[in-house]
């Protein structure tokens, strides 16, 4: 009896641990000073999103889903940098963290939706490639394509040292135009 037991629960073992091991994340998160992965998938119009294209510019990119509360409370108020700091500075990325389709289209296609590039990565390649484990997770990239600052989780306390870490990498040419230059 007990030697039909250790094979049935070696297999059992294997079994969770190459589930457990199939659903973490293959690569660590990014962290500042790092290069992010380029490559973010397509947008709703289907073209690739390639970051090295926002060269020049403070690029945030930051998972999110429509089930995660303190996502949809982050959206907006990056909504609202990206218009009130504008598209030749600042570029904002959404990435859809592992929704079905219908899910994601339901917020971003919404006429509340804010005003963000919405990327939906159904399979989770991107969030897999960034070391997503939770979320909201954002990463803000400086001009030179480097990752400044990643920012895990969301609460209105951390909103004032968001938006300086943002404002911060900016010119202060940029910094000092009227709003949505």
């Amino acid at each position: 009896m007990i030697r039909k037991i250790r094979p049935a629960l070696a297999c059992v073992l294997l079994a969770v641990g190459l589930a457990a091991h199939a659903a973490a994340p293959t690569n660590p998160s990014p962290k500042a000073g790092d290069i992010p992965p380029q490559i973010l998938g397509k947008d709703r119009e289907g073209n690739v999103v390639d970051l090295a294209s926002q060269r020049g510019k403070i690029v945030i990119v930051t998972f999110w889903a429509s089930w995660c509360g303190p996502c949809r409370k982050e959206l907006p108020i990056l909504g609202h940098l990206q218009k009130v700091i504008g598209h030749d500075a600042l570029q904002v990325y959404a990435v859809n963290l592992k929704e079905p389709r219908n899910d994601f289209a339901a917020i971003a296609r919404s006429r509340t939706a804010p005003p963000l590039d919405y990327i939906h990565d159904a399979k989770g390649v991107v969030s897999d490639e960034y070391g997503i484990q939770a979320i909201p997770h954002m990463f803000i990239i400086g001009h030179d394509g480097r990752i400044a600052r990643v920012h895990r989780g969301y609460s209105e306390q951390s909103l004032p040292e968001i938006v300086q870490d943002i404002l911060a990498l900016l010119p202060e040419d940029v910094r000092n135009r009227q709003a949505g230059g």
